[in-house]
């Protein structure tokens, strides 16, 4: 008898997705991971800081009636990218050269975009990620390398200083 194992971004695309579901954000859940030579090495989901208030008081995004993937100001959360990495460094794991992957899921279950923001990309890119792994809503599965990161915030950057 054959068995029929996950392929490999498949499985630790649903770590990730178990990883979410540690989330207190109300709106969406985010799980990350760090696999660094098919090993895992740290794991982070989107919540505010230890010992910070979270969404168990209410979303003030709600309240400001934010849209998705902007009005990051009104968030207490750190990023599960971002935690995933804080982690790594808390305990003592080297991040570099590691393929990180996350996935997003709304309250309902049902997956959402995930794709790191530009914060979470500069975070990414200096920590020596070497790609990023994760799925859309359709359930396909979507790689960044973030050399393209960079790329595109130059691009950004130079834009906006010719304003």
């Amino acid at each position: 008898m054959v068995v029929k194992r996950p392929q490999k971004n498949v499985y630790y695309l649903e770590i990730a997705k178990a990883i979410a579901q540690r989330s207190p954000c109300s709106r969406r859940q985010f799980g990350a991971i760090i696999v660094v030579n098919d090993a895992i090495v740290s794991t982070g989901y989107n919540g505010p800081a230890r010992g910070v208030d979270n969404c168990d008081l209410g979303c003030l995004k709600d309240k400001k009636k934010v849209e998705e993937f902007t009005g990051y100001e009104w968030c207490p959360a750190v990023h599960a990218e971002e935690n995933a990495i804080i982690n790594a460094a808390r305990n003592g794991s080297v991040v570099n050269e590691g393929i990180l992957y996350i996935l997003g899921q709304r309250a309902d279950g049902t997956v959402t975009e995930s794709h790191p923001c530009k914060r979470c990309a500069r975070v990414v890119v200096n920590a020596g990620i070497e790609r990023v792994v994760t799925m859309n809503s359709l359930g396909e599965i979507i790689s960044f390398r973030p050399q393209d990161f960079v790329h595109t915030d130059n691009e950004w950057y130079r834009e906006n200083m010719k304003k």
